[in-house]
């Protein structure tokens, strides 16, 4: 079986909250709140990093040789969810944990480079 770094699998558990805490503000939060909170590009890009963030944990999981360049963009969407949070009302639990688990992935990124 394939152990990964503790460092992998602290980034593996950052992806898989910032998965389940951006699906949950989208189909909570987001359409309870409506207005700004269900603007096309704000849905698509929590919904974006929902799912780049489950895809980044399982290159990892399974200990892709990928896993770094994935990472990387797992980071830049995070980000930018972040920023798009940052402007709306009750989000900044989301934001915070956008950019954990940026922080995450970038160290995984450069660890791979």
């Amino acid at each position: 079986m394939h152990h990964q770094s503790s460092e992998m699998q602290n980034c593996i558990d950052a992806c898989q909250t910032c998965h389940m805490t951006c699906l949950q503000m989208a189909a909570t939060h987001c359409l309870e709140m409506g207005g700004a909170h269900v603007e096309p590009a704000h849905m698509r890009l929590m919904l974006d990093c929902a799912q780049i963030c489950a895809t980044a944990a399982d290159f990892m999981a399974r200990g892709s040789a990928h896993h770094a360049h994935i990472c990387r963009e797992c980071a830049e969407i995070c980000r930018a969810c972040a920023e798009s949070c940052d402007r709306l009302d009750g989000m900044q639990d989301c934001a915070d944990i956008c950019r954990r688990c940026a922080e995450s992935c970038e160290a995984m990124a450069s660890e791979g480079a």
